[in-house]
């Protein structure tokens, strides 16, 4: 039996995520974002758009694990999005996200993620489910 354990959705301003890249470069792209995010965000002409909804689907994702003790000690880079050959996102856990989740003790973790983004706004829904 699958039971919900928590639902996250965020929005981020593509401006904002260009503001971030004006102001901070490539260092705010190692602070939030893994090495491979990093270099799927870059090979895009407008970066941008892509580093906001990975900021995005991080902070849904965030929220959906907020039923969990110890979640607020999750980072940035301990989210990861992911892209299945089909193009289909979905999420990694590492560091501490990984442990609770574990230490938790409520079965198998699923994270289901959808994104979107239009020219202006990125958008993500996280839905954290238990077997």
């Amino acid at each position: 039996m699958t039971s919900v354990l928590g639902i996250g959705i965020d929005l981020v301003d593509v401006s904002t995520a260009q503001r971030l890249l004006d102001r901070w470069g490539d260092r705010v792209l190692r602070r939030v974002l893994t090495e491979a995010e990093q270099a799927y965000v870059l090979r895009f002409p407008r970066p941008a758009q892509h580093l906001a909804a990975r900021l995005a689907a991080k902070e849904a994702v965030y929220k959906a694990l907020q039923t969990l003790p110890g979640a607020r000690a999750i980072g940035w880079r301990e989210i990861e999005v992911e892209r299945d050959g089909e193009g289909r996102p979905s999420i990694r856990l590492h560091g501490e996200a990984l442990e609770l989740t574990r230490r938790a003790g409520k079965g198998a973790l699923r994270i289901s993620l959808s994104l979107s983004h239009t020219e202006t706004t990125a958008g993500a829904v996280a839905l954290a489910e238990a077997e």
